[in-house]
């Protein structure tokens, strides 16, 4: 069964399953890695989303605030033994709900194109592909992405 914990980045779980992100994103994103490194930090998370499946951390996601009303989706992640079965769908809806809990009306995000599974559970997940933002224009491997998050 899965269970969904809401958190924050002490939560040491979570901390472990990040750094299984930042060796998967070590791997794809192979000499770009040094450039998306300091955006993918965990110092300004306000909110952590830890899955548990029969008690094992599986996945995570969080968000930061970004903009006037807006979060920005970070950090998620599941394990490739757990994939295929819709818990980073789970997450990512406990994220959004969690932020218009939280007065937020909309989210963004950032992935790769080297991430072709993550541009699908966004999309599938109603996200649209919008110009890259911030410090990602003119990055050729980042896709952006948002979603309104009606109430």
């Amino acid at each position: 069964m899965l269970n969904l914990h809401r958190s924050n980045i002490t939560n040491t779980d979570f901390q472990q399953l990040v750094k299984l992100l930042d060796a998967d994103l070590a791997l794809r994103d192979g000499e770009d890695h040094a450039f998306y490194a300091p955006f993918n930090t965990s110092v300004n998370l306000q909110a952590v989303v830890v899955a548990y499946e029969n008690n094992q951390p599986v996945g995570c996601g969080a968000f930061k605030a970004f903009g006037v009303n807006q979060v920005e989706i970070k950090r998620m992640f599941v394990h490739p033994d757990f994939r295929g079965r819709g818990i980073a769908l789970h997450i990512l809806q406990e994220l959004e709900t969690w932020a218009r809990e939280s007065g937020y009306m909309s989210t963004v995000l950032e992935t790769g194109k080297k991430q072709p599974e993550a541009i699908r559970l966004y999309q599938k997940a109603g996200y649209q592909i919008i110009p890259n933002f911030g410090q990602y224009i003119n990055v050729e491997n980042s896709v952006c992405m948002e979603k309104q998050l009606l109430t």
